[in-house]
This record gives structure tokens, sequence and C-alpha cells, in this order.
């Protein structure tokens, strides 16, 4: 049975909403899952932290950087990231809820093609840093550039993935134990050796991406973890041309300038190496842009990242497929020496800080075990060993205050202190300090309520702080003109304005006046000032309620404009004649009795007007006989008055004169002669 179906959390519900329906990969610090947003009815992605993360006393400080990292990447709105929708603690499950990208990872790209062509190398970083330059500019920096983060869509999209969570492990860890977290082939030299990490962080991270991509290996390898590590901070990345005989200067430069050794010889940030690689590109020509080196599609990763196979299928299959890297989950050093204990095959490793600058144990001769008088030789011998012993202990106590515990101090609390105090603090313990004002909702204004490292955290002697200074609460003004807007005019107006707009429950708000899908209400007044991101509910109106209409034929026209207008409706009378119904009665409506309808639907009544009124003819001159047959014919009741006894049988004259008209069955007197 497949590690899919086995793995307890398919099938689970999380936190009441992430229906969990298979997982999708497994890395060093979390499981990713493909869930569905019950509430929502979309596919998301579901990260799991590893429950070991929350544990021990670092672990409630993992949890409060875990959110705090959640919501600052949840504020980063650019394409090329993956989307974090929400975040939050089921029980003891640590969650991430992002945007589920149906296609690859990077890693996986590789492995299928081999070396990229320089073209789509350079397209792939270009929308890698586009997308970090968006974090960049926020203060956010990833930490952990690799194949695996890059997620490639079926579309063709490229998204930079796994925001936030690399730096609340990174911070915990190096505070706990003294170690960073990582995968090594990628980690900076200067997030080795010091634990610090900045913007060019990254950029060095995405300059090793670039090297993998164009040769198809690495630019440094290693039988363990530590040697590639060694490597980063003690050797220059080598061109790629060194491998690739074809590669242009042009290509040597980006790549090595993104990677240097020395940060300050990289970009500043993501933005500026983005600038770079533009111009890069555009000096190449089309065929250089459209050539790959000759790698196989197979890339096979040193053993310092893939120390051993996965145990069973399921689990490399979790790890991306084949050729997907794998890297040390958790190490241990032990008597300080380079021993790594591997306890599962992951996508993270963790280094003491300060590796790569440790030299070379050095061990004393045996002693000579032959007989014979060997004193003068026996204290050469030992004169040699205690100046070992003494050189040994020098490089101690150099690696002590350079590297070791002894050049670390731990970080002042700074909490609730103005911008001076704070400063004035930091001074006192050697260290620098840099002021950030920043928007909070609960600190007073020109109060410190944050910094970074934290209260307590271990830091370099040397080292610099940053810290947040209250502006006070980041206030906006609700817009105006909210109550009669349609929805979508209304919600941009809120978003335009730093507020969220969320909606009222329910399908009964009816109103007889405002269109469906008009706000009727909102939760806060026009121009009143509240907090950015705050939710401001809008209550939208459903338009006229639902009615059945009934019969009204029968009654009168007052009747049945009354009932109507009574029942919402809108009567609208139309007249007609009629030989049956008196005048003033409902012959006829529209729509008819039964039909589903709303109120303000307007309803047409047909009232009789009593018979149609028909013009009377010229009779006199006529025959009686004729007369009377024409009348009849027109539907005119006829009566005969004699004159001098009506002998000659003529008419003489008519009741209703020739042309006016009366209504049918009236009756015509004809007077005869």
């Amino acid at each position: 049975m497949g590690a899919t179906v086995t793995d307890p959390l398919v099938g689970r519900l999380v936190d009441g909403r992430y229906e969990v329906v298979s997982r999708i990969a497994r890395g060093g610090m979390a499981t990713v899952y493909l869930a569905v947003d019950r509430r929502l009815d979309r596919d998301v992605a579901l990260k799991v932290m590893h429950p070991h993360l929350a544990e021990g006393g670092a672990g409630s400080d993992f949890v409060a950087r875990f959110r705090r990292e959640a919501r600052a990447a949840a504020r980063l709105t650019h394409p090329g990231l993956v989307g974090v929708l929400d975040q939050g603690v089921d029980g003891e499950t640590s969650y991430l809820t992002m945007e589920y990208v149906d296609g690859t990872n990077l890693r996986r790209h590789l492995a299928e093609r081999g070396a990229l062509t320089v073209g789509d190398a350079l397209g792939i970083l270009d929308r890698v840093l586009d997308a970090l330059g968006a974090a960049h500019r926020t203060g956010l920096v990833h930490r952990d550039i690799k194949p695996e983060n890059v997620l490639i869509a079926v579309d063709g999209r490229v998204k930079l993935a796994d925001f936030g969570l690399a730096r609340a492990v990174t911070e915990v860890t190096s505070t706990t134990t003294g170690t960073v977290l990582g995968t090594v082939a990628y980690l900076a030299p200067e997030l080795v050796t010091r634990g610090a990490s900045d913007a060019r962080t990254d950029v060095y991270a995405a300059g090793i991406l670039l090297f993998e991509m164009l040769t198809g290996r690495q630019p440094f390898t290693g039988e363990t973890p530590i040697q590639v590590a060694f490597q980063h901070v003690n050797s220059d990345i080598p061109a790629p041309s060194d491998l690739v005989r074809w590669l242009p200067v042009e290509v040597d430069e980006l790549v090595t300038a993104l990677a240097a050794r020395e940060p300050e010889d990289r970009p500043v940030d993501a933005a500026a190496a983005l600038a770079q690689l533009r111009r890069t590109r555009a000096s190449l020509d089309a065929p250089t842009l459209a050539r790959a080196a000759d790698v196989p599609p197979t890339i096979t990763l040193p053993s310092a990242t893939d120390p051993q196979p996965a145990e069973d299928e399921d689990l490399a299959a979790d790890a991306g497929g084949p050729g997907t890297a794998l890297a040390v989950d958790s190490t241990r050093l032990e008597d300080e020496t380079t021993r790594l204990d591997v306890s599962e095959a992951g996508r993270t490793v963790a280094l003491p800080i300060g590796t790569g600058l440790r030299s070379t144990a050095v061990t004393a001769p045996d002693e000579d075990r032959t007989g014979g008088d060997h004193g003068p030789r026996r204290r050469r011998r030992w004169l040699v060993v205690a100046s070992l012993l003494v050189l040994l202990g020098g490089a101690g106590a150099w690696w002590y205050m350079t590297s070791g515990p002894g050049a670390y101090t731990r970080v002042p609390d700074l909490m609730s202190l103005t911008r001076d105090e704070a400063l004035a603090t930091l001074v006192e313990h050697g260290l620098d300090g840099e002021a950030v004002d920043e928007f909070d909702s609960d600190a007073p204004v020109g109060a410190v309520f944050a910094s970074e490292p934290a209260a307590g955290e271990r830091i370099r002697k040397d080292g610099a702080v940053t810290f947040s200074v209250s502006k006070g609460p980041d206030l906006v003004v609700v817009p105006a003109g909210l109550v009669g807007a349609m929805q979508a005019d209304a919600e941009a107006a809120l978003v335009a304005a730093g507020l969220v707009a969320e909606y009222a429950p329910g399908e009964d708000h009816y109103d007889d006046s405002a269109p469906i899908g008009s706000v009727l209400e909102a939760s806060a007044e026009p121009d009143q000032q509240i907090e950015r991101g705050s939710p401001v509910v809008l209550t939208l109106s459903d338009g006229p309620a639902p009615v059945t209409i009934f019969s009204v034929v029968g009654a009168s026209e007052d009747e049945a404009t009354a009932q109507l207008t009574d029942a919402g409706l809108r009567p609208e009378a139309v007249p007609a004649w009629s030989d049956t119904a008196p005048a003033g009665k409902v012959v006829a409506q529209e729509p008819k009795a039964g039909t589903a309808g709303h109120r303000t639907d307007t309803v047409t009544i047909t009232v009789s007007q009593g018979p149609e009124p028909i013009a009377v003819p010229d009779l006199t001159g006529k025959q009686f006989g004729e007369a009377e047959a024409a009348l009849k014919a027109l539907g005119f009741a006829v009566k005969r008055e004699n004159v001098l006894g009506g002998i000659f049988g003529t008419v003489r004259s008519q009741s209703t004169p020739a042309g006016e008209k009366v209504p049918k069955g009236s009756t015509i007197t004809l007077t005869v002669v």
C-alpha cells in the first residue's frame, strides 16, 4: 500500500474545513497534501509542519514565528508567488493553506530535460527573481531558494513557493541549537558561517540555481553536507564555461556575480539581480539562447544532498519523482567531528553555524614502542607534542571567540522602549541597531514592539538588531457611496482603500427598489477611520421577494387593483369589450394565477367595458321587413310603430339617428307608414 494511502492524515478534515485528499510531497520540514476547501469548494495545497518542530522549549517560539511569517507571506501579492491563503493550528497540527499549482517542480523538470537551453534557464530565473523582488521590497527573505521550491504549472507559469517556513525554522533552531537549516547545495557562505541572511542570500542561491540549469550539475559536491558547505565558504563558484566550453563570458559574469562569495560583491537584492540578468540576455544572440549543454536527462545528485535512497517507492514518489533532490533532514555534530547522523530522507540539512571555518584535527604521533635509550628523541617528541597542544589550544580559543559560543551574546529585551532607549540599550550590549517605523494595533506610538532577532536569541557580538517602532494603528478612511453601489464596485472601493469586503450571510435580504447585488447596508459608516485590513460587512440585496400570482378575474377593477397592490404587485388595466361581462369587471389577467413571480412585477388585468357599440344604419325609406333584417343582423332588437295603420310598410323614421353608435343588443324603434 502506498504512502499516499496509508498516511493517517489522508481522508481527515483539518480544522473543520480542509478535507485531505492525497499526499503530494514530503520534505524535511513539512508534508504537502492536496486538499479541498469545503467552505469555498476549491482545491488547495495543505502544508502540514512536522510535529517535532513544535516540540520542546522552542516549540512555542516556532509556532509564534511560523504564524508571523505566514501572515507576512500572505500579504505578498505577485503572479509569480504561490499565494498563502490561510494558516492555523488544529490540535497539534500547524498548517499553511496555499494556492494549488497543477504541474511539476524545477527539480523534476531538470531530471526530465537535462541541462536547459540558455534562453529557458534565463527565462525561468527571470520569473523567479521577479517574484522574489516583490518579497524583497517588503523586507522578506526566502532563505531556501532551490529547484524544489520553483513550481512550473502545466500552462508554463513559474511560481516560487515556501515563503516564511524556512525563516521560522531557522530562527528557532539557530537560537536553541546553534544550527541553520537549509539545502546545503544552495546555502550562502554568510548563512553557513554566521547564520546571517538578507536579500543577497537569496541572490546567491539564485546564482547556484542558474549554474545548475545551465550545466546540469551543482557547482560544489562532496561526500557529506559539511564538505559542500566548506566549499561554499572557502571557494569561489567556478565559471559555467569550465564545464560547458561554448558558454559566453557574459553568462559566466552573470553567474559569478549572483553567486559571489562576499555578499558585498552581489546585487543588493532580486530586483538588481533581475536587471543584470535582463541586460545579459539582451546581449546574447538567438543561436546561443537556443543552445543547451549536452547533459543526459537524468540528474545524479551529489551524496551530500542525496545520502541514501528512500526506503520505499512511495517515499521516493513523494519526494518528487526521479531525480528529485533528497537531503538530510536532521544532523547532529558529535565530538567536534564532521560525522552526521541521517534520520530520514528529506530536503533540508541542519548545519552548525560556523561550518566551513574549522581546521582539520591534528593528532599527536604514537609513542615509539621500540626498546633502547631514546631519551633525547622522546624529549624532542614531547616538545613537539607540547607545541602542538599549545597551537591547538590557541586555535581552539580563536575558534571559541570567532565562531564558537564566545562569539555570541543574547539580544536584550527592547519591548516598550522608545527608539532612543532601544538604541542606547543595544550600544550597552555592544550591538548595532536599526529602527524601522511600522504600524501596530497594540503598541503605543513611539514604542518598540518587535525586534529581529527577538529578545533572548543568540547574536554575534558584532551583529546588528533591527527593531520595529510603532506608528500606531494603520488607519484608513471608509469610502463613501458603498450603500446603493453594486457589489463589484463596492468591493473594488474597499480594496482600493485597504479594507476587506465581507458579506452578510443568508438569502433573505429582499428589497423592492434595490436591484439584485446592490449594497443595502455596510457595517462601517462613510468617512469613518478603521484599521487597514479590517473587514467591512456588506449586506447585498436579493431583489424583490418572491410571490405566487393569484386570480383577480371576476372582481371589479377597483377590487383587483387593491388586491394586487397590497401584495406588492403592480396592476395595469387594459379595457376590452365584452358581450358577457358587465362593464368594470375583470375578464382576464396576465400572468395567470399560480405563476411564480416577485414583488413589483406587473400584472396586466383586462377590464370589461361592456358590449362593443355599433353604428346604426340609415333605414328611412326602406320597407320594414328589409330594415328589420338589417338591424337584427347587427345584433339590435327592433320595435315597430305604425302611423296611419302602416299600410304602405315604409320606414318613415328611426329612434336612433343613422350613424350613431349604440351598444349591441339595444332596441331600435322604427316608425312605419
